[in-house]
């Protein structure tokens, strides 16, 4: 269902909900530097409608002329040129990447373009950043982006990881900007690794995806140039909670957002109401505190109220769920600031600018630049 906060001008396809979604991140995507609008409605023109080979076809030309540009101003001598047009190419790869099956090889050749444009892109910032691997369970490694802030020393560093199914190149964007400005380092995550995207069903599989983050903190503790006592993790677009169980089981994270055991929390609900529905004899076990409740460390959850989970159900459960001196923050957008949206898709720039200001609140100033 499309969110009310999002009018028919954001929905390119009202038929297809999944083509809408993306058209809508990609508009957004704009504000951060990584798309134009300019360039997105000209391939919405140019769009067949009801024709995925043609969103392919038009997004991954976009790329490749965006790309021609960073080549072209990178030979030149103009990073910032060159950064911009990598960032756009990399966005508008992972686009036309988007409708494909995973087992269709041009989905696998666009990501191995997106990942590309994201290295190269690093290699031009100054201070440059790094791809890194960090071993993980059964031969699975992740694979990350490490920017690292824009002065020397050790710097308070922030993990950015996505759902399942989520790349790690759309935070080179969307949240880099935002660290930078406060004099944070940044270590962008997916669940991926270098798999291919038909590798993913195995991943979801697992039910210990949050056994990943204490690797990530062994890596980050090894690292001369962070201040391991300023570690946050920020989980972008949650609609699970396996970050929040990560960070139950990981004292050594100084804040963290997520959704501190939100979904699970109406998930478990959801499902003991519809058992005793269905059996008289179940009597439905009393609701149990958020996740978040018992953290070490503060929490915030970020909501729009015209997401999935309703914000007076999730006050609620946050008002329930205070116990003791625990430190959970809830921040629920409404559609007249925007940010309404599911995981704040209708404004996410604004939502990022409360998080992260939030994190600097916790993690303490830093070197702006």
């Amino acid at each position: 269902m499309i969110p009310a906060c999002l009018s028919d001008d954001w929905t390119l396809c009202p038929e297809r909900e999944d083509i809408s979604a993306e058209f809508t991140r990609l508009l957004t995507a704009a504000q951060e530097g990584g798309a134009t609008i300019a360039e997105c409605l000209m391939i919405a023109r140019q769009l067949k409608r009801g024709d995925d080979q043609s969103w392919h076809r038009e997004w991954k030309k976009l790329a490749q002329a965006n790309r021609h540009r960073a080549e072209a101003a990178f030979a030149e001598g103009h990073m910032a040129t060159a950064q911009r047009n990598w960032l756009r190419a990399m966005n508008y790869y992972g686009a036309a990447a988007m409708p494909l099956d995973p087992s269709d090889e041009r989905r696998w050749v666009a990501v191995l373009a997106m990942q590309e444009c994201a290295r190269r892109y690093l290699s031009a910032r100054s201070p440059a950043g790094d791809v890194v691997t960090i071993p993980w369970l059964d031969g699975h490694a992740l694979q990350g982006y490490f920017l690292p802030a824009a002065r020397r020393g050790r710097a308070p560093t922030v993990i950015c990881i996505g759902e399942p199914g989520h790349r790690k190149e759309e935070f080179l964007f969307k949240l880099a900007p935002h660290a930078r400005e406060r004099g944070f380092s940044l270590l962008a995550l997916d669940l991926f690794g270098d798999q291919r995207d038909d590798h993913l069903d195995v991943l979801l599989r697992r039910r210990d995806l949050e056994s990943a983050i204490p690797c990530v903190m062994d890596y980050l503790e090894m690292r001369s140039d962070v201040d391991f006592d300023r570690v946050a993790i920020v989980a972008d677009g949650w609609g699970s909670s396996f970050v929040a169980r990560a960070v139950l089981q990981e004292p050594r994270l100084a804040a963290a957002v997520c959704d501190g055991g939100l979904w699970d929390l109406h998930e478990r609900a959801f499902f003991a109401s519809r058992f005793a529905m269905s059996d008289v004899s179940i009597v439905p076990v009393p609701q149990a505190p958020l996740m978040a409740s018992s953290a070490d460390c503060p929490v915030l959850i970020t909501l729009g109220e015209d997401g999935w989970l309703k914000a007076d159900r999730a006050r609620q459960l946050v008002k329930n769920s205070r116990l003791g001196s625990s430190d959970v923050m809830l921040k629920v957008f409404t559609a007249a600031e925007t940010g309404a949206a599911q995981a704040h898709a209708d404004n996410p720039s604004l939502a990022n600018e409360y998080i992260f200001d939030w994190l600097e609140s916790r993690l303490g100033a830093a070197g702006r630049i």
